[in-house]
């Protein structure tokens, strides 16, 4: 475990069993972003990596200006660097459009709440299964789907309970409606055996998600009440699914060498460090990476790797490490507010006078 005086991801890149790193938390607190970089700093120590964006609001191509598919694609300027966006609804690609079968499957499964998801993400993993990753980043949604994706061993279960409880009433009837739609001599037992696939994919990689030697979870959350809030939330859900998280990225972090002069930043500063305070004492055995507010957003490889410094080593405010010039600009700002502030003094000792 990592403590506050090594905030860093340094771990995850030690790990060399890791097969899965799932990055996940609130909407707009920089996911994808950091789960491109996590990819990135994976990609300089292992043989292949690929990043998968389970998020409907696909962010991926932009983070690495470039298009991408529910195909891996090499990303450009790396040789073993693999990225892919897949929608987590049932989307048939048009070869297997044409496959009655599968439209059939699929459209009885689609009965069962919360089965075309499972159903979906069973067929990306039995993709992903086929190919030879070292490791996989997956840039997921926001925390209530992700809490969903982690349920899908149980929702497949439940779905295929249904589906044997309609078999056992209605007998031949799944068999005549395949007859029906098409699909020739299809029985009950081929749909329930097709399902039963998916069933032992998805509870093969549940297993495999519940070793702490092979997954973990990266939590990124801004300090704010909401994101706190929903951190917690997302860590406890994770326990009770016996999934492994030990690390927790801090995004969009005011440092106090870099407010010169303005209230408004210096208040959003002091209420940010209220809720640090509260994340490093709930989260005291976790791994803390505190990553700073920028004021342009982060786009392209370049910018990426440039940015990825700070996945490794703590965040130095640039004011530190900066020219003589910008040194004596702190210095001039920091006597004008002395000034203001002595002349707002004054003016308070000449009012209570005059009272």
């Amino acid at each position: 475990m990592g403590s506050i005086e090594e905030p860093t991801v340094q771990n995850l890149l030690d790990q060399e069993s890791l097969k899965w790193v799932f990055v996940g938390g609130k909407g707009g607190v920089g996911k994808t972003t950091c789960s491109s970089i996590i990819a990135i700093l994976l990609a300089r120590v292992r043989s292949s990596v690929l990043i998968i964006s389970t998020d409907p609001a696909h962010n991926l191509s932009d983070a690495f200006q470039q298009r991408l598919t529910k195909s891996p694609t090499l990303v450009n300027g790396f040789s073993n660097l693999y990225a892919m966006e897949v929608d987590p609804n049932v989307e048939h690609d048009e070869s297997s459009g044409s496959d009655m079968t599968d439209g059939f499957v699929s459209d009885l499964a689609n009965s069962i709440p919360g089965i075309d998801e499972a159903m979906s993400f069973a067929e990306m993993l039995k993709l992903v299964q086929t190919m030879d990753y070292s490791v996989i980043v997956f840039d997921t949604a926001p925390t209530g789907h992700t809490l969903r994706l982690l349920q899908f061993p149980a929702t497949l279960e439940k779905g295929l309970a249904k589906m044997m409880s309609l078999k056992n009433k209605f007998g031949g009837l799944l068999s005549q409606m395949t007859r029906m739609f098409g699909v020739g001599d299809l029985g009950e037992d081929d749909i329930l055996g097709k399902l039963e696939g998916m069933k032992d994919v998805i509870e093969q990689v549940n297993r495999q998600f519940k070793d702490p030697d092979l997954t973990t979870f990266v939590c990124v959350c801004i300090p704010e009440f909401l994101s706190l809030y929903e951190t917690e939330r997302l860590v406890q859900e994770l326990t009770k699914f016996e999934i492994d998280t030990h690390n927790i990225i801090i995004n969009q972090v005011i440092f106090d060498e870099e407010v010169v002069q303005s209230k408004l930043l210096n208040a959003r500063m002091r209420m940010q460090q209220k809720y640090l305070d509260q994340f490093y004492m709930l989260y005291d055995d976790f791994n803390i990476t505190k990553l700073p507010l920028l004021p342009q957003e982060v786009c392209g490889i370049e910018a990426l790797k440039s940015f990825s410094q700070n996945f490794l080593s703590p965040y130095q405010p640039s004011i530190e490490r900066g020219t003589v010039e910008e040194l004596e600009l702190r210095v001039l700002t920091l006597k004008e507010q002395l000034q203001d502030a002595e002349e707002e003094l004054e003016k308070l000792r000449k009012g209570k006078q005059k009272v």
